[in-house]
C-alpha cells in the first residue's frame, strides 16, 4: 500500500498539486489533511496532477469529489490533470467525470483556468 504524498507549487496563478500514491479508504483522512492545508492558498485555481496514483477506490473518489465542493465554496476552481485509466474509468462509471473536470495535460488543465 503506497501512502499518499502531495507535491504542491505555484506557476501562474495555478496552484499546482502532484499526487503519488493509493487513494484509498486507509488513507483518507491524510489526504482529506492534505489537501485542507492547499486550500488555504489563494490561487484561483487547483490542478491536481495524477499520474502517480496507482489505485482509487471509492473513499478516494469521495476525498477528491469533496475537494471539488470545497474549492467551488471558495470561489476557485479544481482541474484534474493526467488522470490514469483505471481512475478516469471509476470517474465515468460513477458519472463524476460530469462533475470534475478533466484534462489530458497539466498544460490543457492550466489553459483551461479561468482567474
Amino acid at each position: 500500500m503506497a501512502v499518499p504524498s502531495i507535491d504542491a507549487s505555484v506557476s501562474g496563478g495555478c496552484l499546482h498539486v502532484l499526487v503519488k500514491g493509493e487513494l484509498i479508504y486507509e488513507h483518507q483522512a491524510l489526504l482529506r489533511e492534505q489537501f485542507d492545508e492547499l486550500l488555504q492558498h489563494g490561487d484561483a485555481c487547483i490542478v491536481v496532477d495524477l499520474t502517480q496514483v496507482g489505485f482509487c477506490d471509492s473513499s478516494g473518489l469521495n476525498v477528491l469529489l469533496d475537494l471539488r465542493l470545497q474549492a467551488e465554496q471558495n470561489g476557485r476552481q479544481l482541474l484534474l490533470a493526467c488522470v490514469p485509466d483505471p481512475l478516469r474509468r471509476l470517474l465515468e462509471i460513477t458519472g463524476s467525470d460530469q462533475v470534475l473536470r478533466i484534462y489530458d495535460t497539466v498544460a490543457e488543465a492550466d489553459a483551461a483556468c479561468v482567474p
